[in-house]
């Protein structure tokens, strides 16, 4: 019995001095609910940042106050070291299609106060630009002008807070303009103009794990 309870010690002490992973929790709508499926963009990252432990926490058709109020379960109840913040699709995309959406100042306060609640909680903060309503070249997508407000704001309340910045908008855009030779809406890096395919989500993936591992 006294070997055995020497090997235990030996194996919790061994356990203890194990470095722990850092936990990065992925904050959003569809786009990251769906970042945990087998080509998803969270998945893909998971071979990019092996000493990280990465979770989804996306639910579809949140707009940035829907992150705002479901924050401390999904997020801050967990202790992250990192939270990639990535949201605004939606608040874009509804007014159209739901007549719902968020206004402009809105959008900021919220967006503020969430990295403000979570940077007290601890944790580091990474912000993304949403990306695409659309994957047509040189404005020609109906929302692009709300969509650049939207990410344009988000710019600067990373200038402001002097956060990382992961600009999917102009990533997007940049690969559009190479890659998409017939101006279509979709399919590039979409599957229906919003919700990424395979090539979009390793774009993500890529560009994000470089911020993440920096941090």
């Amino acid at each position: 019995m006294p070997r055995l309870l020497l090997i235990c010690s030996a194996f919790l002490l061994l356990s203890a001095a194990l470095p722990q992973k850092k936990k990065v929790i992925f904050f959003g709508d569809s786009i990251t609910a769906a970042g945990v499926r087998p080509d998803g963009y969270i998945t893909q990252m998971k071979a990019m940042l092996p000493d990280y432990d990465l979770i989804g926490a996306g639910i579809g058709g949140n707009k940035v106050y829907d992150l705002y109020l479901r924050m401390e379960k999904d997020v801050l109840e967990k202790k992250p070291d990192v939270v990639v913040i990535y949201i605004g699709v939606n608040d874009v995309w509804h007014k159209a299609t739901h007549g719902t959406g968020t206004d402009l100042p809105k959008f900021e306060g919220f967006y503020r106060a969430l990295i403000k609640k979570i940077q007290a909680n601890g944790a580091k903060v990474v912000l993304c630009t949403p990306a695409v309503i659309g994957e047509k070249k040189n404005g020609d997508n109906e929302q692009d002008a709300d969509l650049d407000k939207f990410s344009a704001s988000i710019r600067k309340i990373s200038q402001d807070t002097g956060l990382p910045l992961c600009d999917l908008r102009k990533l997007f855009q940049d690969y559009d303009l190479e890659h998409n030779k017939e101006n279509a809406e979709k399919g590039i890096l979409t599957s229906d103009r919003v919700h990424l395919n395979k090539t979009g989500n390793e774009l993500v993936a890529k560009a994000l794990s470089g911020i993440i591992g920096k941090l």
